[in-house]
């Protein structure tokens, strides 16, 4: 019996791949469900075999996944939790060096906040641009609504000049604007300085640096719109106290309310929150919400 034991661990592929599918279960278990286990395991399984090649031919997120397994497999959980597509600009795997070891990050990219937004409910459409030095722009916050920015259709980067800034708003389902969020280039280097491992060559502000100017307006956009699970609750709750109260003055008394119309709803996981960094750069101060409208729900 031992050696029968003792055989099936040695068997047990233990490379980063397989320790994906040995944990698929507990993946799918915290997966939203509007997302297919079995496609978002193919997804984390090929994005190992990305990016340059290390000694051997192996790919650098295989090693760096190989030299901390355990470190690997709580990005893959929070990218799962998040229901954000791990390897993608929704969810970046990047290696970095810790004691001069390889070893997996996961960072929530710009999509991965924008689709957080949308999953929310309330959020029709996100718009988040770069502005470079030689383009139009022109916004003047309590007279225009949205910012006009303007370019030369397919103008290079290098005719466009270097980047200076970066802006992003939504537009809500009910035709309002949210608040326009605008970051400096002073602004992106004060968030850039307080992220973790942001000078190394591996991190996504080296090698994407434009998609994390995005992501940095992005997130600060999350500030001035429902992002969580707790605003779609609200309106779940809401509408059904709504259902209850319009049945109940309709029916005579001692009457039962009827039981048809059931409301129908998906509640989600609320997002895990991200390590605390000082990323509030524009000093803004927020305005009051609606209790039914309230990011992450009424108090």
């Amino acid at each position: 019996m031992t050696q029968t034991v003792s055989q099936a661990v040695a068997t047990r592929d233990n490379s980063p791949a397989g320790l994906i599918t040995q944990y698929s279960e507990s993946f799918a278990q915290v997966l939203p469900s509007h997302i297919k286990p079995a496609t978002w395991v193919r997804l984390a399984q090929g994005a190992l075999k990305r990016g340059k090649r290390g000694d051997g031919g192996r790919f650098e997120l295989e090693i760096a996944a190989s030299n901390n397994p355990g470190v690997f497999l709580a990005a893959l959980l929070d990218a799962a939790r998040q229901g954000l597509e791990p390897g993608t600009e929704q969810y970046y795997l990047t290696p970095r060096k810790v004691k001069g070891r390889l070893e997996i990050l996961g960072i929530t990219g710009y999509q991965g906040h924008i689709e957080l937004m949308y999953r929310a409910g309330a959020v029709a459409s996100v718009v988040a641009e770069i502005v470079r030095e030689h383009d139009e722009y022109r916004y003047q916050r309590g007279i225009d609504d949205v910012p006009v920015h303007r370019y030369k259709p397919f103008a290079r980067d290098a005719e466009r000049g270097a980047l200076i800034g970066v802006y992003a708003y939504a537009r809500m389902k009910d035709g309002a604007v949210s608040r326009v969020v605008e970051l400096s280039r002073d602004d992106i280097d004060r968030i850039k300085a307080s992220s973790q491992g942001a000078n190394s060559e591996y991190s996504p502000w080296q090698k994407h640096e434009a998609a994390m100017w995005l992501k940095s307006a992005v997130r600060q956009l999350q500030k001035w719109v429902p992002t969580s699970a707790e605003f779609r609750r609200e309106q779940l709750r809401a509408a059904a106290e709504a259902h209850r109260v319009a049945s109940a003055a309709d029916a005579p008394d001692g009457a039962t309310a009827p039981q048809g119309d059931v409301l129908d709803g998906e509640v989600l996981d609320e997002a895990p929150t991200e390590p605390a960094r000082s990323d509030d750069a524009g000093g803004h101060v927020e305005q009051e919400w609606p209790d039914a409208a309230r990011p992450g729900g009424a108090q």
